[in-house]
């Protein structure tokens, strides 16, 4: 990556002027002119550099081009990488230095010789590497100063998530491996008939047949697999470490589609931010990296999506939508609100907890405020019919969906509102 080079004098340059026109001012003041001869080897030495740069016609160099390799480093938390970085200058000379800067929560090593050095995540999240490059010029009496984004560490968390059932809420009729009301093609009985013109040969009970002298079939109850489509709310944050919030989504995305797919249900998941992202359905630990993928914008293992709802291909007819957002941007809530009025059952998990994003800049009574508009957030979202759960539970973040999905099943059953 290329930068501008800003060239200014440097400390050196500044302190040898300082020192000579102390040393002229005190001539002055004392009407002394031998006391310029103090002043004169600081003069000497600026003025050697600018008849240096005159006869040689030097010119500073322009820009500086930094590059670091590997570009995209993809490790797991607490996991060491090694990248190297150089650079050259482009309309000049001068001699620089290369140094790795860290970013919050990404720790970084000593550069060494041969310019490679040492990186770590403390936490799962997406950091810039940047590396500042140091230039002086004239004999140190010019000097600039740059940063750029050389790399990108994605960090991965090395635990999967735990599984994690599906909310028992009011939902459609598809629920999982359990039964339906309607008879078709599954595995247990429902009832015994007279056989019709268009009935399936392998489905005739050919026992009740021969005692009753007519061609009957079995019937069976209607065993479907469940929708289930998961939505995080992706909208920016700031880079670096995940957030705690960001990481309850992630992993609560990761468990329902986890414990869906291990069901026999079908399960996707939908990244809703700035720029959409669907996910196809997946098994397993590598349905969780995928997701991460989604969050991090990495990979390519997915699908972009334009606008800021969810699209109707992603989202099948009555399929169960659950959505993790921490409930600061009103695109989503309206995203969920679209959903709710095609007539899907849609559960919204409140992953921010307890404390404010931005506690400390409010006072007692603005954070107050806060969380009254809050309330009164998730009480209109509840009134057309979408449940909200709170997850709070930090110490145990696995197992705090579990839970808050325990507490919804315990809540009364009202009949839902046509929207």
């Amino acid at each position: 990556m290329t930068t501008e080079l800003q060239w200014r004098p440097s400390r050196l340059a500044i302190l040898l002027a300082l020192c000579a026109g102390s040393a002229l001012i005190a001539a002055l003041i004392a009407h002394d002119p031998q006391l310029v001869l103090f002043a004169s080897p600081f003069l000497g030495a600026l003025s050697a550099g600018a008849w240096a740069a005159q006869r040689t016609r030097w010119q500073p160099p322009a820009s500086a081009t930094i590059a670091a390799e590997p570009a995209l480093s993809r490790t797991f938390e607490n996991e060491s990488t090694t990248l190297s970085c150089y650079g050259t200058l482009a309309g000049g000379a001068a001699i620089y230095t290369l140094k790795p800067v860290a970013a919050p929560g990404l720790d970084l090593g000593q550069l060494r010789k041969d310019g490679t050095f040492d990186a770590s995540a403390t936490r799962w999240g997406n950091y810039p590497v940047q590396v500042e490059v140091d230039a002086t010029a004239l004999g140190g009496l010019l000097s600039a100063k740059a940063a750029v984004t050389a790399a990108r560490i994605h960090a991965y968390p090395l635990a999967p998530p735990y599984q994690t059932p599906i909310p028992r809420t009011r939902l459609p009729d598809r629920i999982g491996t359990h039964l339906t009301r309607r008879h078709g093609s599954g595995v247990e009985y429902a009832d015994t008939r007279t056989y019709l013109a268009g009935d399936p040969l392998h489905t005739i009970n050919w026992k009740v047949s021969a005692r009753t002298g007519r061609l009957h079939i079995t019937e069976r109850f209607t065993d479907r697999a469940a929708d289930v489509v998961a939505i995080i709310d992706t909208y920016p944050h700031a880079p670096g470490p995940a957030s705690d919030s960001l990481d309850r989504a992630v992993r609560g995305a990761a468990q329902v589609t986890q414990a869906a797919l291990q069901r026999g249900d079908r399960a996707g998941v939908i990244a809703l931010g700035s720029r959409a992202r669907w996910l196809g359905a997946e098994l397993g630990r590598r349905q969780f990296y995928r997701i991460l993928d989604a969050v991090l914008a990495a990979g390519d293992d997915h699908h972009l999506i334009r606008g800021t709802l969810a699209p109707v291909d992603a989202v099948p007819r009555g399929a169960i939508v659950i959505g993790f957002s921490p409930l600061l941007e009103t695109q989503f809530s309206l995203a969920m609100i679209d959903l709710r009025r095609h007539g899907h059952a849609v559960v919204l998990v409140d992953v921010l907890g307890e404390v404010p994003p931005f506690s400390e800049t409010l006072d007692d009574i603005s954070e107050r405020m806060w969380r009254v508009e809050r309330r009164n957030q998730a009480r209109d979202l509840r009134t057309i019919g979408i449940d909200v759960l709170e997850w709070r539970h930090a110490e145990q973040a696995d197992m705090g969906l579990e839970h808050a999905f325990r507490l919804l099943a315990r809540r009364p059953m009202r009949p839902r509102r046509r929207v």
